[in-house]
Formats: C-alpha cells, sequence, structure tokens
C-alpha cells in the first residue's frame, strides 16, 4: 500500500462502502471489507496529516509562527 497513491487508496475505499452498503455480502465478506476499509482509512489520513505537515511547513514566517495564505487558484498565482 505504501506505493499506493491518495486518489486510489480513496477510491477503493468508496467501492467498498458501495459493496457493504449493498448488503449483498456475507459476513465473512464484510468483514474483509470491513478490515480493508480501516486500513485504508488509516493510510488516507496518514497521508492527509503529511500533506498538512506540508502545508504548515510551507506558510511558517520568519519566527516560526503560521501566518494565513491562500492556495493559489492557477499554476501561477502567488501565494
Amino acid at each position: 500500500m505504501a506505493k499506493d497513491k491518495f486518489e486510489e487508496a480513496l477510491k477503493k475505499l468508496e467501492e467498498l462502502v458501495k459493496k457493504m452498503e449493498s448488503g449483498d455480502l456475507a459476513l465473512e465478506d464484510s468483514l474483509k471489507a470491513f478490515e480493508e476499509g480501516i486500513r485504508l482509512i488509516r493510510f488516507c489520513t496518514g497521508k492527509l496529516d503529511e500533506a498538512e505537515r506540508r502545508v504548515e511547513i510551507l506558510i511558517k514566517d520568519d519566527q516560526g509562527d503560521l501566518t494565513s495564505a491562500p492556495f493559489p487558484r492557477n499554476e501561477g498565482d502567488a501565494v
């Protein structure tokens, strides 16, 4: 899973949720899907936490205080 991207993991998670919501899975299959879902949630949460830390580093001022800065709308926009 380490090589998987956030988007791929999120897509897999969405597919698992659909399968589980359908009610067509046997109990054992539901448990396996639930376990896989928890693993995917942890992976996605980790990736989001990592992204948040990176953003905070990028917007700290010289004193180490976080400053508010909007995300650019286009590639060429300044922060």
